[in-house]
């Protein structure tokens, strides 16, 4: 009976007795508060006490069903339910702005979520290369709110006839919540292309469990490269392919470039000139979605930093022990590592509604045509941005932790509290920051370089984790790391055997 249709059938019904006053329970009541009532009234058509009992029975089955009492949880306490997909900064932002604003006994909040946390993704490489703490940037969703039901798992499948949303437990198990309000923003995962080898032997980098696993990675390559005797098997040890030039790839490559150089200090057989690091990217210059100033700015500092970069380039074909590129190059490397962008998390397809480039359509008010009550953004949704003709707004940070925002107070308008406005964004500019005193930033327009453009950079990061305990922690690891050597220690994180991308971040757990 789990996850059927006739699990949604039963909850229509137990929907419909509470709002007639019919039903079994309603029955119930009846005979209790009627005791008194005249004879008149009491002598209807009843059931035989065979039937009556098995009435009793297939009632008591029903709202007994975890997957029932879920789903109906909160519907009979007549407020309406916002069940929230996603605890990034879209979705914690929806939840955090309808805590403040809407009263206590307006609407029951939920989110579902893998993870207990929003992770501050944008600092990722900085883990990877040592100079921030994993939890520092894992901002804790039950410390952040106070009226939100947190639900562990992942969103699987959507009714929007039956208004639930189907939820696997980290356990595994499968249970359905109930909802007035659904607001989508599951984010994304990494977006791969069909070359081979490349699920079975690339690495990611779009969660903790990445950035920290790519780290001993690395570290490993130089220990059998420090105790190999053979120089072809050091060079192919120490040589680190990254694809993609955008913001994750680029600050990945200059800062893990600057993480090995520091590192060789413990590795007295290798030699700063056999350390390699490969930045490839089909564009034709770094951050290509960015300001042209920014992409010139950084190549300058991977340049100096000893990071080849090979533009207008992909790659081939991968094995455990090459890279072939699409110019013919092989590269011999143990260590491939794609950041070539995002897709939006598969449970858009369950929605089964228009998408572009794989985001679901919405109008400018985050509402998806055709489905009452029904919001998305952030990652996952092709959301209009009214200041640049309507074009989708971009998969970034920025755009989501605005969007969190301006979908908080239209879902609160949709419940009576305030009024709808689309979505406008307005560029505050970008940072990029590539370790040490090196960053380049455009805030506002101004462009900015070097030691300035650092700690602007540094800054607006701290700005933007919304938690003051994370802060404090981020800002420690970050003078820590000015005044003390880096400790360059494996941790001992290994993979599961075999992991590709699509396991690590468990994208198989979505229909096809």
């Amino acid at each position: 009976m789990r996850n059927s249709p006739t699990v949604a059938r039963l909850i229509r019904q137990a929907e419909r007795w509470r709002q007639t006053g019919t039903g079994p329970a309603a029955a119930t009541t009846a005979r209790t508060t009627d005791a008194n009532a005249a004879p008149a009234e009491t002598t209807t058509a009843t059931a035989s006490p065979r039937e009556a009992a098995s009435s009793r029975e297939v009632t008591r089955e029903v709202t007994n069903s975890p997957e029932v009492m879920s789903a109906l949880a909160g519907r009979g306490s007549g407020r309406p339910r916002v069940v929230v997909v996603g605890s990034g900064y879209a979705g914690l932002g929806v939840l955090r702005y309808l805590e403040a604003r809407l009263p206590a006994g307006a609407a029951e909040l939920a989110v579902v979520s893998p993870v207990d946390h929003l992770l501050y993704t944008s600092l990722l490489p900085q883990v990877a290369a040592g100079d921030i703490e994993p939890r520092h940037l894992a901002v804790s969703v039950r410390a952040t709110l106070r009226r939100t039901v947190s639900h562990l798992g992942h969103a699987t499948e959507i009714d929007t006839r039956g208004r639930t949303v189907t939820v696997l437990s980290r356990a595994g198990t499968p249970f359905t919540l109930g909802w007035d309000r659904l607001v989508l923003a599951p984010g994304a995962h990494t977006r791969t292309f069909d070359i081979p080898g490349l699920a079975e032997h690339g690495l990611g980098m779009k969660n903790l469990a990445e950035a920290v696993y790519l780290r001993d990675h690395v570290l490993r390559q130089l220990a059998y490269a420090d105790a190999s005797a053979e120089e072809a098997e050091r060079r192919a040890r120490c040589t680190f392919v990254v694809v993609g030039a955008g913001y994750t790839g680029t600050e990945l490559a200059a800062q893990m470039r600057r993480f090995t150089v520091k590192a060789l200090e413990q590795f007295p057989r290798l030699r700063v000139d056999e350390v390699r690091w490969l930045l490839v990217d089909l564009a034709e210059r770094v951050l290509p979605e960015l300001d042209e100033h920014l992409g010139a700015g950084a190549s300058k500092v991977l340049r100096e930093r000893g990071v080849e970069v090979q533009l207008s380039t992909s790659v081939r074909e991968v094995r455990p022990d090459t890279v072939t590129l699409t110019t013919g190059e092989v590269v011999p490397a143990h260590t491939l590592v794609w950041c070539a962008g995002v897709t939006p998390n598969p449970l858009v397809r369950a929605l089964g509604t228009e998408t572009v480039r794989g985001r679901i359509v919405v109008d400018d008010q985050f509402r998806v045509p055709g489905l009452p009550g029904v919001f998305a953004l952030g990652d996952a949704a092709a959301v209009p941005d009214t200041t640049r003709g309507g074009v989708p707004a971009g998969q970034t940070a920025q755009n989501a932790v605005r969007q969190g925002t301006a979908a908080g107070r239209n879902i609160a308008a949709s419940l009576g509290f305030g009024q709808m406005r689309p979505y406008q964004h307005r560029d505050l500019g970008f940072v990029v920051d590539l370790g040490g005193a090196d960053a380049v930033a455009n805030p506002l327009g101004l462009n900015l370089a070097g030691l300035p453009a650092a700690a602007v950079t540094r800054g607006y990061h701290l700005v933007a984790l919304k938690s003051a305990t994370n802060r404090a922690y981020v800002a420690a690891d970050w003078l820590l790391g000015a005044l003390l050597k880096p400790r360059t220690v494996q941790l001992g994180f290994l993979p599961p055997p075999q992991a590709t991308i699509a396991e690590v971040e468990q994208t198989e757990l979505y229909p096809t």
